[in-house]
């Protein structure tokens, strides 16, 4: 489960900028197409939070539609999928969007 392994860079990013400061909330962009599970990340940072500043901070975790562009027709779309499929029918697409995992805000106390 590598959404432990990502819990435990983001409470290691927070402390490194906000050092011993206090955190009620992380905010976090996590595309659709970034292989990232929202409740196993959710899970993961409550354990991972365990003895930080950041113990019993809430995980808003903000969902970004994955998004992509036909080489074929030209249409740019919104996709679930790992192997999106244009309307048109071809399968010749660039990922435009959807891999991002980022924070987006700290809120401190």
């Amino acid at each position: 489960m590598h959404e432990l392994a990502i819990a435990e860079s983001i409470v290691a990013a927070v402390r490194e900028k906000l050092a011993d400061a206090p955190i009620r909330r992380v905010c976090v962009e996590v595309g659709r197409l970034s292989g990232v599970v929202p409740d196993a990340l959710q899970f993961c940072f409550e354990l991972a939070t365990v003895g930080t500043t950041l113990d019993g901070a809430v995980l808003d975790i903000v969902s970004q539609p994955g998004r992509g562009h036909c080489r074929e027709c030209g249409a740019e779309f919104d996709t679930g999928d790992f192997l999106a499929l244009c309307h048109c029918g071809s399968a010749d697409v660039e990922v435009l969007g959807g891999r991002e995992l980022r924070i987006r805000q700290v809120e401190v106390v």
